[in-house]
């Protein structure tokens, strides 16, 4: 096999490696939203990203067949057991800005600056140290072990309709680059001991 053949993949893997290290630090979780009340019938998901470098959060749902009208959505942080229970608010109190009321249906996408106090509960701030940064550690680690969800209320359920905790399923731009990188190494050892 001609040198070029082996050449090709091992740069377009260091293309790739450059590429994910040049793109931003983010963490991501998903999660399906369904019901937190009993008789109540929304469903839907969620998709969160924590973009390190810029220190914002992108909050992303759809949703639909909730019993009653939305009324306020939240994002409530940090439950004393992992998937369950119930905790205050933590993102923008009293509901996410432009989140879409008045429907039983609806989807939605927004980035929240998190060094901006106004995203912030105040009470969500306190207990956490006092400062944004220190709230913004406290939910994405809430976000990591499960005990953080978003809440969407309704006319029907004013405690909360439907509910998600989210869990980490995206993996970070590096871990396809080496990804990349190692099926290269496995193709060019394949390609010598076919030479030899």
């Amino acid at each position: 096999m001609a040198l070029h053949h082996l050449v090709r993949p091992a740069a377009a893997a260091a293309l790739l490696l450059l590429g994910a290290t040049a793109q931003a630090h983010t963490q991501s979780w998903f999660g399906l939203l369904g019901p937190e009340a009993t008789g109540a019938t929304g469903s839907g998901s969620v998709f969160i990203e924590y973009d390190e470098d810029g220190n914002t959060l992108l909050i992303q749902t759809s949703f639909a067949g909730l019993s009653g009208n939305v009324t306020v959505a939240h994002i409530h942080c940090c439950t004393a057991v992992p998937g369950t229970g119930t905790a205050g608010v933590a993102i923008q109190p009293p509901s996410l800005i432009d989140f879409p009321v008045g429907g039983t249906s609806g989807s939605y996408s927004k980035v929240f600056d998190l060094s901006a106090s106004a995203t912030w509960s105040a009470t969500f701030v306190t207990a956490s140290g006092g400062t944004t940064a220190a709230a913004t550690a406290r939910l994405v680690n809430a976000f990591n072990t499960g005990n953080a969800y978003l809440n969407i209320h309704s006319t029907t359920f004013g405690s909360g309709e439907i509910r998600s905790f989210v869990v980490s399923t995206v993996p970070e731009p590096s871990t396809y680059a080496l990804m990349a990188l190692g099926l290269g190494a496995v193709g060019a050892a394949a390609a010598r001991r076919r030479r030899g």
